[in-house]
């Protein structure tokens, strides 16, 4: 049985950012950006790598925005138009699995307390194995060559 589920972000604090020209993102500290390769732009909305040719927004997004030494914000790429995917159980996306990622596991009051290193294919043998352990209560999968934030994974009730 699964014990993580993954979750990506939700798609309602970007979507305004679409309809703002060029100037409005630069005050903002956003970049409007065309996939050009594939891969190359994961999405942490869809949990995909953008097509190319496709409309992302590379902004910072604080994505452990808790009361810890661990507070964390960095850049993020949401695709313009993105729908939040629903992962089932124990899934990883394979904007994930093709990379190089940190898993990083935090307890109850937002500190870490484990962290690994690992080629993407055992993501989801790393977070099964860290969900053994009763203190970990989420985890952090980041890219591990650039750092950025890619998704979160809840311990499954």
């Amino acid at each position: 049985m699964p014990t993580f589920q993954i979750t990506g972000l939700p798609a309602e604090p970007f979507a305004h950012l679409a309809t703002l020209d060029a100037d409005a993102l630069a005050r903002r500290g956003i970049c409007r950006v065309t996939a050009d390769s594939l891969p190359g732009y994961p999405c942490r909305i869809s949990l995909a790598d953008a097509e190319p040719g496709a409309e992302l927004l590379l902004l910072t997004w604080a994505h452990h925005e808790v009361n810890s030494p661990y507070r964390a914000a960095g850049p993020v790429y949401v695709r313009v138009g993105a729908q939040p995917r629903s992962l089932a159980p124990g899934e990883v996306p394979d904007s994930v699995r093709s990379r190089l990622v940190s898993v990083r596991a935090y307890d109850a009051q937002h500190m870490m307390v484990e962290a690994e290193v690992v080629d993407g294919t055992m993501a989801a043998a790393t977070l099964a194995q860290l969900f053994e352990r009763p203190d970990v209560q989420y985890a952090h999968v980041h890219y591990a060559r650039r750092g950025c934030f890619a998704c979160e994974a809840r311990r499954v009730p």
